[in-house]
C-alpha cells in the first residue's frame, strides 16, 4: 500500500505542478465566476466553489508533505554519503535530526563560532594597503 501511495504522490505531484494544471484551475475560476450571474451569485453557487477548493486543498497538503518529507529523506542522505566519504568530517552529525532543539541551537552556534574565526584568519592573512 505504501509503494502504490508513494507512485501516485509522485504522479500527482508532478501532475499538479506543471503550468497545465495551473491553467486547468485558471479555467475552472473563470468558469465559475462566469456561471455566476446565470445561478444568480447564489449561495449553492459559492457553496460548489468552497467545498471544491476545500477538499482540494485537503488532499494536496498530503501530497505535498508526502513529496517535501521524500524530498527532505534524499538530501538527507546525499549529505551522510558526503560526510562519510570525506576523510576527517565529524560522521556523528549524520544523525543531527534526532538531536534536542537546544542541541542544535548549540552545534549551530558551534559553526557561527567556527565561520567568524575563519573570516579573522582570512583577513589577518592578507596583506595591508
Amino acid at each position: 500500500m505504501k509503494e502504490i501511495f508513494r507512485k501516485f504522490a509522485q504522479t500527482a505531484s508532478n501532475a499538479v505542478g506543471s503550468y497545465w494544471s495551473f491553467l486547468i484551475a485558471f479555467a475552472v475560476i473563470v468558469a465559475w465566476g462566469i456561471t455566476g450571474p446565470i445561478y444568480k451569485y447564489s449561495d449553492t453557487w459559492q457553496l460548489v466553489m468552497n467545498t471544491v477548493s476545500s477538499v482540494v486543498t485537503f488532499l494536496m497538503v498530503f501530497l505535498i508533505q508526502n513529496a517535501q518529507n521524500r524530498y527532505s529523506t534524499t538530501i538527507q542522505l546525499k549529505l551522510n554519503e558526503l560526510l562519510r566519504g570525506v576523510k576527517g568530517a565529524r560522521t556523528g552529525l549524520v544523525n543531527l535530526e534526532s538531536l534536542s532543539d537546544e542541541n542544535l541551537i548549540q552545534l549551530h552556534q558551534e559553526f557561527e563560532r567556527l565561520g567568524e574565526r575563519r573570516v579573522s584568519l582570512n583577513k589577518a592573512q592578507k596583506p595591508g594597503p
